[in-house]
């Protein structure tokens, strides 16, 4: 029986859903429901018949070779610990401890925390910035096969596409320069589940089709699944399955759980049943909101309106699910809130971000598009217009992720750490992506973007500790003669 007062969790998370729009993740949107009701009627272990995530060969076997004939992919394994798995296991098992790897820089942190396990040697490629926007533009193909002359002992390349703010890369160039070398791609693709599944949808092709080689994809990002749940695509005979489900094995629990593989099944199942009609649907709702906005005057959204990739030479693709909007964005993203119940996915600086999904009702984008009329012809003299806020360049690198956490460190405040070398991790969250990692050199760039964005608003990680005007840094090493190289 069902008791309120014994639930306290469940009843705040309920209230704080409450009758919000949600433009955020997951993408089933609390409207798409990819499992019933009542999950403790499934919620169980492995016992007779249940099979086995770890070693399946029934119902679990059965479900994953659905999802992978989806995806036409040559294998598919179920993940329930997001893509942060599938990303520590597709690197473990295409890298040997101690090797290298060709990375693009706006990388999940999940990247910089395996590389740091396996003590790589990373070789940072940098995409380019989006004058407009500000954001990381696509990874271009000519810096890979720069690299990759440079360092010629690399094992994979590792490249993330879609971003967080919907930039997509040229994976078929990309994946053709990495085979010509005889290295496999690897795409975090956590942002794109639903790229390249139906047609009706207008999406950029995803990354498996293009050639990548392994793809992690968050399935709860934008399709309808639980949140925690991903998948894990094989694409080609270039990494061995069997390497795969070891290292499935070591960073996997391994007690998954039943209602999250059941999800993902559902996702599944929905998507084959009704994706084309769903896709369809999401198509004619973002292309309905990209006529209304194309009158607003003084809030801009990325490729949508009056905007579109042309203005963006920096970009290969755009994953039209991203709504990307600048003009002071905390601000923006609270009033939003507050005064008309729509809860975006992320604010940072001078953007915030609304997430779309398959799984949106199709009064929702309507709803934000009336509220950003009716916040574009109010006043504007008490809103601050946040500056700007221009992506630092890449810092030197001075010896390896894990050779700086495991040196003698000490905490400095961040404005003196300027000139060191980093011992710990500073990002924004969301997305993860680190601006100071270990290894680096700490500079005035990268600490004025951090400070700019804490003054934005942005929620600040800094794994040193909680005392944010701290910075772990390595004691037995400066930077100072790497700032001159």
């Amino acid at each position: 029986m069902y008791d309120r007062k014994e639930h306290i969790l469940e009843e705040e998370l309920r209230e704080i859903a409450g009758e919000t729009t949600p433009f955020h993740m997951p993408g089933h949107k609390r409207n798409l429901y990819p499992v019933g009701d009542d999950i403790t009627a499934f919620d169980m272990t492995e016992i007779p018949g249940a099979d086995d995530l770890h070693d399946a060969d029934g119902i679990l076997k059965e479900a994953m070779e659905r999802t992978a004939e989806l995806y036409h992919a040559r294998r598919t394994w179920y993940l329930v610990g997001g893509s942060t798995v599938g990303i520590l296991a597709m690197v473990r098992a295409a890298v040997p401890f101690g090797g290298e790897i060709i990375a693009a820089r706006n990388a999940h942190k999940s990247f910089f925390h395996i590389a740091e396990l396996l003590h790589l040697s990373v070789h940072f490629v940098c995409p380019p910035v989006d004058d407009a926007f500000l954001v990381a533009g696509s990874t271009r193909p000519e810096d890979i096969e720069e690299s990759l002359k440079h360092y010629p002992n690399t094992s994979a390349v590792y490249v993330t596409s879609p971003t967080y703010e919907g930039v997509v890369s040229d994976i078929a160039s990309i994946a053709k320069i990495c085979h010509a070398h005889g290295i496999p791609l690897l795409v975090d693709e956590a942002h794109g589940a639903h790229l390249g599944l139906f047609d009706e949808g207008g999406f950029p092709a995803g990354a498996l089709s293009q050639g990548a080689d392994l793809v992690v994809q968050s399935a709860h990002k934008t399709l309808p699944s639980l949140t925690q749940t991903a998948f894990l695509h094989l694409g080609s005979e270039r990494i061995d399955p069997v390497r795969i489900e070891q290292q499935l094995n070591v960073f996997e629990t391994s007690s998954p759980s039943y209602p999250l593989m059941a999800s993902l099944d559902g996702c599944t199942g929905i998507l084959r049943n009704r994706g084309k009609k769903l896709f369809a649907a999401w198509k004619e709702e973002l292309d309905s909101f990209d006529r209304d906005v194309r009158d607003l005057r003084s809030i801009e959204i990325m490729n949508f309106g009056k905007d579109n990739i042309r203005n963006h030479k920096t970009f290969f693709a755009f994953d039209r699910s991203k709504i990307l909007m600048g003009k002071s964005g905390a601000e923006l993203s609270e009033e939003l809130r507050l005064k008309y119940g729509i809860v975006l996915e992320m604010a940072t600086g001078s953007t915030a971000l609304a997430m779309t999904g398959c799984g949106d009702r199709e009064d929702m984008l309507p709803a934000l598009s009336r509220a950003l009329h009716e916040m574009d012809r109010e006043e504007s003299a008490d809103r601050k217009e946040q500056a700007a806020l221009s992506l630092p360049p890449l810092p030197p690198s001075v010896m390896t992720i894990a050779e700086a956490q495991e040196s003698r460190t000490e905490p400095v405040p961040v404005s003196a750490a300027v000139g060191q070398v980093a011992a710990s991790y500073v990002y924004p969250y969301p997305p993860g992506v680190p601006v100071i990692v270990p290894g680096e050199v700490v500079t005035e760039e990268s600490v004025a973007y951090l400070s700019a964005l804490k003054e934005a608003g942005a929620k600040i990680v800094n794994t040193c500790g909680k005392d944010g005007f701290l910075l772990a840094v390595c004691q037995d090493r400066s930077g100072g003669s790497a700032l001159n190289t």
